[in-house]
């Protein structure tokens, strides 16, 4: 862990601790280690999420009846 870490307590599900431990045992890493890096990978996908949307913003909007009728159009219903 960097110098600059923060401490936090975090409470888990009895099986997810496991999990963790028994990963983090099989990665030689720390349990704090396998969290952050669950949390970035989080976090990225959050971002990426994000970014896709930004740039579907000026898409129309289909409703659901123009979906539908669309999807039956192309033989999909």
């Amino acid at each position: 862990m960097g110098v600059l870490s923060k401490r936090s307590t975090v409470y888990f599900e009895p099986e997810i601790h496991q999990a963790l431990r028994v990963k983090a045992a099989t990665l030689h890493q720390s349990v704090s280690e396998v969290v952050n890096d669950a949390v970035r990978i989080a976090l990225r996908e959050d971002q990426e999420d994000l970014n896709s949307f930004k740039q579907r913003e000026n898409e129309g909007i289909l409703s659901y009846e123009e979906l539908l009728d669309d999807l039956r159009s192309h033989g999909k219903l």
